[in-house]
């Protein structure tokens, strides 16, 4: 690369991947085959519209690489139609509300403090700014989504659209029960499966795409793909699914991440994604019950998925962000988050989540999960002594360099 200062910060960046951990829910490495279709000539494409109906000539390649994207995600998870086109998240979220409501419609979604996403009704987001958001919750003594509770919601309120899906959540979700529900007051039924599409393709968690209308996806967390997202649904919402993307959300689809979609999609196809998801949901356990071991105290008790949220001032009298920058010091990352009912601020809150993709994909197994344990203790326990730190952030440089970063020498 000619740019030297870029270069030199994308080698700081390489240099911190390796010497450190990544305990973030929501993060994973791709592999080398993802990293090469996202540096490829397709980023200098545009391509308004879908396969065979484009606003400009000349994409007779981009159908065929956006068509095998949308077959492979079809035999990945099953689904009668798929967009590919979302470009993240949120974007792919506010398709779906345009698609299926109106301005004002209510909508019951879990709420961002019990363990909800922000587009699933915060107030400063799109989606409790245009949308009657009417909150569920987890009970205060499971910490579980009550679904008896969210039942009496339903049938109370009577939502437009019933969404299902979280960001700080470590339980299954009841997609048969979800389905019952919004079938009893003629809801649709939206699922964000974002942070656990990964675990669904690698058959470890129940699918929601027999029973719910629409689905929504990231690409990347533990689906281990690029930055994106995509839209899985019933064929009868395929018009509107696809004209709320575009022209209703989006213009261009970016047809490198695209590729890379269809790369990581074709990889989560071979059998040994099974194998990689199933270790995923082994180490989360793993590390719940190292920390758990050692005094902390995990949200409902455990987790089914990949990930663990922590009650770190319950257990320890140290904050969410006292922990994070404790950790940030000894090169492990991990996010401050709230907890279910959380007397503290979201800044500052009682919580922080952990997350085992991106260890597993480096290769990590369930007993390593207690030497993880282990510096996020130490960590946590000195986080005002600064020698110790020091002291502790070379044996993590040294545990992590054993375990190589897929795309990284």
């Amino acid at each position: 690369m000619k740019d030297n200062i870029v270069a030199a910060l994308i080698e700081k960046e390489k240099v911190r991947q390796k010497e450190g951990l990544e305990l973030i829910a929501s993060e994973n490495y791709v592999s080398p085959a993802v990293l090469e279709a996202m540096g490829s000539v397709l980023t200098n494409k545009y391509s308004e519209g879908y396969p065979g109906k484009r606003y400009y000539g000349g994409n007779a390649v981009i159908d065929e690489m956006e068509s095998l994207a949308i077959d492979r995600a079809k035999a990945l998870f099953g689904a009668e139609h798929v967009n590919v086109q979302p470009l993240s998240g949120s974007p792919a979220n506010l398709a779906v509300y345009m698609a299926l409501l109106s301005p004002g419609d209510k909508v019951l979604g879990f709420s961002l403090d019990q363990g909800g996403h922000l587009s699933h009704g915060h107030p400063l987001n799109f989606s409790g700014k245009l949308y009657t958001i009417i909150p569920y919750t987890v009970r205060r003594d499971t910490e579980v989504i009550d679904m008896d509770e969210l039942e009496e919601i339903a049938l109370r309120e009577k939502p437009k659209m019933i969404l299902a899906g979280f960001s700080a959540y470590s339980r299954n979700l009841d997609w048969k029960r979800f389905k019952e529900i919004a079938d009893k007051i003629g809801a649709f039924t939206f699922a964000d499966i974002a942070h656990i599409a990964g675990l669904i393709a690698g058959k470890q968690l129940e699918s929601p795409i027999p029973y719910f209308d629409v689905i929504s996806t990231t690409t990347h967390k533990t689906l281990r793909g690029p930055r994106g997202a995509m839209i899985m649904c019933k064929e009868k919402f395929a018009k509107d699914i696809d004209r709320s993307v575009f022209p209703g959300v989006q213009g261009g689809p970016h047809d490198h991440i695209n590729a890379a979609k269809a790369v990581a999609f074709g990889e989560a196809l071979e059998p040994e994604f099974e194998a990689y998801s199933a270790q995923i949901i082994t180490n989360a356990r793993a590390l719940a019950a190292a920390l758990t071991k050692r005094g902390y105290r995990i949200i409902s008790g455990g987790t089914d998925n990949h990930i663990v949220l922590v009650d770190i001032y319950g257990s320890k009298q140290v904050t969410g962000k006292e922990a994070e920058h404790a950790l940030e010091e000894v090169n492990i990352s991990i996010n401050k988050n709230m907890i279910p009912y959380d007397p503290r601020k979201p800044m500052d809150p009682s919580g922080v989540r952990l997350g085992t993709p991106a260890m597993t994909t480096r290769g990590l197994k369930e007993a390593d999960m207690e030497t993880v344990a282990g510096f996020i203790d130490q960590a946590i326990l000195n986080k005002d002594n600064p020698a110790r730190l020091v002291e502790l952030k070379s044996e993590v440089r040294d545990f992590a360099l054993k375990f190589p970063v897929p795309g990284i020498d």
